[in-house]
C-alpha cells in the first residue's frame, strides 16, 4: 500500500498521453488513466481469485479476479501488473498482454489493460495489507463465483472479454 499519491499519464479515448496527474486527481475528474492488472492462472487452468483488505479505501472486501494497479509515468500495461503482482503477491512472474479496453464501471474511466500470468500456486504469498484472502477456481467455480459473492466492476469486465460466453 502507497500513502504517496501516484502519478499517472491522462490519456485520450485513443489511449493517447495528454499528460500526466496525480491519481486522485485523475479519479475525482474522472480523467482516462492507465491501470493494468494481470489474471493469474496456474498450470491446471484454474483462476486466482482475491478478496481485497478491508482497511483499503477502493472496494474494500470485494473480490478481484485480476491483480493490478495505476500504470505509473512512462509504465506500460504489462510493467504495471508484473510490478503489483510482486507488491501485492509476493511473485515475480512473466505477464503476457492480452488485451485493452476504455472501461467505464467501478471508481472512474480508465484504460484497463488485461495480461496473462501463469503462476505456481505455492509461490503466492499475498500482503495482508493488501489482500485478505486468495483461492484458486476453475472456471465453472468463477462463473458461480461472479453471481454470487460481491466482484469489483473491473472484475466482471475483465472476465466478460476474457472468456467470452
Amino acid at each position: 500500500m502507497c500513502d504517496v499519491d501516484e502519478l499517472v499519464e491522462r490519456v485520450d479515448t485513443h489511449d493517447r498521453v495528454l499528460g500526466v496527474v496525480s491519481r486522485s486527481e485523475a479519479v475525482r475528474n474522472s480523467w482516462l488513466h492507465r491501470v493494468g492488472v494481470a489474471v493469474c492462472r496456474d498450470g491446471r487452468g484454474r483462476f486466482l481469485v482475491h478478496r481485497r483488505a478491508e482497511q483499503l479505501t477502493r472496494f474494500p472486501g470485494h473480490y478481484e479476479l485480476g491483480v493490478g494497479g495505476a500504470a505509473g509515468v512512462g509504465e506500460s500495461y504489462a510493467q504495471a501488473a508484473a510490478r503489483e503482482l510482486c507488491e501485492e503477491l509476493g511473485v515475480r512472474a512473466t505477464v503476457c498482454s492480452r488485451f485493452t479496453f476504455l472501461n467505464r464501471a467501478g471508481l472512474s474511466p480508465h484504460w484497463l489493460g488485461v495480461c496473462d500470468a501463469v503462476l505456481l500456486p505455492e509461490s503466492v504469498v499475498s500482503d495482508p495489507r493488501e489482500v485478505a484472502w486468495h483461492g484458486w477456481l476453475t472456471e465453472p467455480e468463477l462463473r458461480r463465483a461472479l453471481r454470487e459473492w460481491t466482484f469489483t466492476p473491473d472484475s466482471r469486465q475483465i472476465f466478460e472479454r476474457y472468456r467470452p460466453r
